[in-house]
């Protein structure tokens, strides 16, 4: 296990270090310049130049690069260029709410993607099965954007069941998560209808049911463990799509989240906030499937980490 780790987090540094070179390198050839967003239209060339020198953008590409990589060794992610605080303070006040909001949405992508795959292997074959999969099949096509805008329609402008945008109570959490999880859900509820239906099949299933045990304990028992290995390993997986999908929907409800911090450092070219949002993301990637990987031996003991 302790070499396991100690590779596994040897990897997980040289792929932020990567990260951070390629989101640099792509701040850097950006056409939109940070210093104008900076000085403002009417600033005279001497005053851009001069905002340009006291930040260091006129410095070669890898002396910036240097620069960054030194001080994030110091714990150090710089400071905004517009706000003109410390990004990590910036990022630190926002992650809560993202913290939440992601753990909201991969409650509700279990909830309803291993419930509508464990009845569709069920009942395989039948209109329920079709049913459940076309449902899923359009929860993974449809953009988050259009599901969220049609959510806030729905629920919040014509039923008023629950606020149309904010954060701090229970009722906002709730169509935003719904919003971030029934993409989830779609995956979730196709992957679990294949394994369930194989493990459904093995030896062992046989050989439960001709011992007579109840088919409620067949499926939670023997079946449901088995099955739920790769959802596992999703879960992992999930962390990063998040983190994608999570800018777009902070940004439909409101959500006082990273992801509306990135799209407002986006629109005003704030490098220090994109490369430090962009970094704390990559490291929840990276640590989701770390987890993942160490959880799944206490779920099926047969599997050993090497």
């Amino acid at each position: 296990m302790a070499a396991y780790l100690a590779r596994r987090l040897t990897e997980s540094v040289l792929i932020l270090l990567g990260i951070t070179l390629v989101t640099f390198f792509l701040l850097y050839v950006l056409p939109a310049d940070p210093v104008r967003q900076i000085a403002g239209r009417s600033a005279t060339p001497e005053t851009v130049e001069s905002i340009r020198r006291q930040l260091g953008l006129d410095q070669p590409f890898w002396v910036q690069y240097g620069r960054y990589l030194w001080n994030l060794l110091h714990l150090d992610l710089g400071r905004s260029y517009l706000q003109r605080e410390d990004v990590s303070e910036l990022i630190w006040a926002r992650l809560p709410p993202t913290l939440l909001l992601m753990a909201g949405a991969i409650a509700c992508e279990l909830v309803l993607g291993l419930s509508m795959g464990v009845i569709a292997a069920l009942r395989r074959g039948t209109a329920a099965d079709n049913s459940l999969m076309i449902l899923s099949f359009v929860g993974v096509s449809a953009p988050q954007f259009v599901v969220g805008l049609l959510m806030l329609y729905v629920f919040s402008v014509q039923l008023r069941w629950f606020p149309i945008g904010g954060y701090g109570t229970a009722a906002h959490l709730v169509l935003p998560a719904l919003t971030m999880g029934i993409l989830g859900a779609g995956w979730y509820s196709r992957m679990m209808r294949s394994s369930m239906v194989e493990v459904l099949r093995q030896d062992f299933i046989r050989t439960a049911r001709a011992k007579g045990l109840t088919r409620r304990r067949i499926i939670l028992r023997h079946a449901l463990p088995n099955a739920i290995l790769p959802i596992v390993a999703m879960i992992g997986i999930d962390i990063g799509i998040f983190m994608g999908g999570i800018v777009v929907v902070e940004s439909v409800f409101g959500w006082p989240g990273i992801g509306q911090l990135a799209w407002q450092a986006i629109q005003r070219v704030d490098i220090p906030i994109i490369m430090g949002v962009t970094l704390v993301s990559a490291f929840a990637i990276v640590l989701g499937n770390l987890l993942a990987d160490l959880v799944t031996p206490f779920i099926d003991p047969r599997i050993r980490l090497r």
